[in-house]
């Protein structure tokens, strides 16, 4: 794989030899400073171990272009890899440089690893390409100056172009084409490999990175900080499937709305700026303008949402696939589908005593699929999936908009369904009631959680859950119940709980996640309280904590807990004293310290479980009180005294008991800011 490697970037220096040196040391390092700097020299020719002329040959690949015209091959640079480029950007072209100041860093960058002359490359616009040669480079405006090639070879879209147009043209733009626009000719002797790289690197960047906006962008940041590593990330993240699909038609989407809202403004204020008069007209342009503003600013929160990492999962985005619930069959019957891995007499029979047919039945009708996905595609309303003990891999996604019920026959170990082929979501249920049992689900190469649960209640019992990304994710208005399940593995929480949903847990093992439990922030005006059931799980060896509640900072209560954590810096707690009576008290009697440091153990893990399930309560409902505290004082503000008891008694309902906390790596309960 070609990296770039130049020998010294921007601001690099050598260090002097230390003093009192042996004098043959010190010759020996000044020759070796003097080679380094030597190497170090940004002369296009020894910019770095493409092209130098010590290492005769092409380190870069060759692609044949696509077309009827027979062009020669160029250079393969749109490979490259994410660190190849980012090192690229950081060190070597943008170092520090502003917003402002991006078009003269490239210009500055390109002076020192591009040939000025006596190369050829394929001109490509959205209408034709042309082979060209290159006699000169205009470094300030990022162009070339070309001229048509011998012979002349030409691909286009219109027959109507000719040599003799096609010198017209080049006439009418000084001879001088944009430097992205060129795909460089490829030789093998070396010479121009930094070439192509270097018009790669302008073309990506202009392609994938760059906003009209930025330039009037504030000047006190970093550019490559702020903007071109995240999107760089981001595109990255996209190419490699870790973007879920519908987060990326989101961003495409706010992107080209941004650009048209853009350039409106500028119109708007550019028709403004060349007026002068105090017109009606004027007014008018000034409100549109300022509209236009709000909207477009409004549009880039949303792109820097997405395009930060961490934002982008904790926040997530609204999005609901339109799955059309079937109902009732049009002849009113319910119907069982059985889908067998290999299907035997006795298993048959098994089947019909234990679920087929436990009572009499004769209008019974039985459907036999092959897989379990074909087999919850055919249900309606009502229906019922038995699927038999075995290993199934699935490629697609379950999207359950009908009340069914998906049971395995037998332990969740023995009826495995396990997700092959990337894809964004395995479970979408958004039935009235779905109840899925006795199954182990096992994902893989996933960008969302394993299960979500849109609209409506979906039980889960009896499951095992090996996840991916994410494990399962409660959305607004959802409802979850849980039971004797295991989920493991999730790279993001365990179980997400979003505003307004009912999320009931009850005796699960959710363990090996980036966190437990996440519960998203539910203050905002517009969110209802989650309602949350939490009784006899086991939530351990989690990176970070067991449960985490996202919610804004609020400066006062910021300065609070600070006071509060200094005054318990100097003074010491009851609780410390209490231990401290307690490890004197075994230390009077050694004869029984074995048996009261077992019971003291026991005695502290139990009152440790204890606060951890009522710490989780407290912080949860004083978090929902103070919601319903702040819109009643928007309600008071707004003129109403005597708001609505339903609406002014939304506290979260919180049960939180039993469960057990062990070897988090943070914690049991924890808070995200933001």
């Amino acid at each position: 794989m070609a990296e770039l490697r130049p020998p010294g970037p921007r601001g690099d220096g050598h260090d002097s030899p230390a003093a009192g040196a042996d004098p043959r040391d010190r010759a020996e390092r000044a020759e070796e400073v003097q080679q380094e700097d030597a190497e170090s020299d940004w002369s296009a020719d020894s910019w770095s171990d493409y092209g130098s002329r010590d290492k005769p040959g092409t380190t870069l690949g060759r692609t044949v272009p696509d077309g009827n015209v027979i062009f020669p091959d160029i250079f393969h640079t749109d490979h490259l890899l994410f660190y190849e480029r980012f090192r690229a950007y950081q060190d070597y072209i943008f170092a520090d440089c502003k917003a402002s100041e991006v078009k003269r860093f490239i210009a500055e960058y390109l002076e020192k690893v591009l040939e000025p002359s006596g190369w050829q490359a394929i001109w490509r616009t959205g209408v034709f390409e042309v082979l060209v040669g290159v006699v000169d480079v205009n470094f300030q405006a990022l162009k070339a100056v070309v001229q048509l090639s011998e012979p002349f070879l030409c691909e286009f879209q219109d027959s109507s172009f000719t040599p003799e147009s096609m010198r017209e043209l080049l006439e009418l733009k000084e001879h001088q084409v944009l430097l992205q626009e060129l795909w460089v000719v490829y030789d093998e002797s070396g010479e121009f490999d930094q070439t192509a790289l270097a018009i790669e690197h302008v073309r990506f960047f202009y392609r994938c990175i760059w906003r009209t906006w930025d330039e009037e962008e504030e000047d006190e940041f970093d550019y490559f900080v702020r903007c071109v590593e995240p999107r760089l990330r981001l595109h990255y993240d996209i190419l490699e499937h870790r973007v879920p699909s519908g987060l990326v038609i989101d961003y495409q989407n706010y992107l080209s709305q941004c650009e048209e809202l853009y350039e409106k403004f500028l119109n708007v204020r550019n028709s403004i700026s060349s007026n002068d008069s105090d017109s009606e007209a004027e007014n008018v342009s000034m409100v549109e303008g300022l509209k236009l503003y709000d909207q477009v600013e409004h549009l880039k929160q949303k792109l820097k949402l997405i395009e930060n990492p961490l934002l982008r999962y904790v926040f997530g985005y609204q999005k609901y696939g339109s799955l059309q619930a079937k109902g009732l069959r049009p002849t009113g019957a319910k119907v069982i589908h059985v889908v067998p891995w290999t299907m035997t007499a006795n298993l048959l029979q098994l089947l019909a005593r234990d679920k087929l047919c436990p009572e009499p039945c004769e209008d019974l009708e039985i459907q036999f699929h092959c897989d379990p996905l074909a087999a919850v595609n055919a249900c309606y309303e009502g229906d019922r999936v038995i699927i038999c003990p075995g290993h199934y891999f699935v490629d697609g996604m379950f999207s359950i908009a009908d009340s069914i019920e998906l049971e395995g026959y037998g332990l969740p170990d023995d009826v495995v369904i396990e997700k092959q082929g990337k894809g964004d979501n395995f479970f979408d249920c958004t039935g009235a009631n779905v109840k899925i049992s006795n199954l182990k689900l096992v994902q893989h190469d996933a960008v969302e959680g394993i299960l979500n649960v849109h609209h409506g209640k979906t039980t889960l019992e009896n499951c095992v859950l090996q996840c991916e990304t994410t494990g399962i994710t409660v959305r607004t208005s959802a409802e979850l119940l849980m039971r004797n399940s295991d989920l493991y593995g999730a790279k993001g929480a365990g179980v997400e709980i979003y505003p307004g949903s009912a999320c009931t847990l009850l005796q699960n093992g959710i363990h090996h996640c980036k966190e437990g439990i996440l519960v998203k922030n539910f203050l905002d005006e517009d969110y209802e309280v989650p309602k949350i059931t939490m009784i006899n799980n086991i939530i351990h060896n989690n990176e970070g904590y067991g449960v985490v509640l996202v919610r804004p900072a609020i400066p006062s209560e910021m300065k609070d807990a600070s006071a509060q954590e200094t005054k318990g810096n100097t003074q010491p707690t009851q609780a410390d004293d209490e231990t401290a009576c307690a490890e004197g008290s075994r230390q009077e009697q050694p004869g029984c310290v074995t048996d009261e440091l077992e019971l003291y153990k026991q005695a502290e893990t139990s009152y440790e479980q204890t606060e951890n399930n009522s710490e989780i309560a407290n912080v949860l409902g004083a978090t929902s009180a103070k919601k319903r505290q702040t819109h009643k004082k928007r309600l008071s503000e707004l003129g109403f005294t005597e708001a609505d008891d339903n609406l002014m008694s939304q506290e979260m309902f919180v049960s939180v008991e039993g469960n057990q906390f062990k070897w988090n790596g943070k914690g049991s309960f924890g808070i995200f800011f933001f």
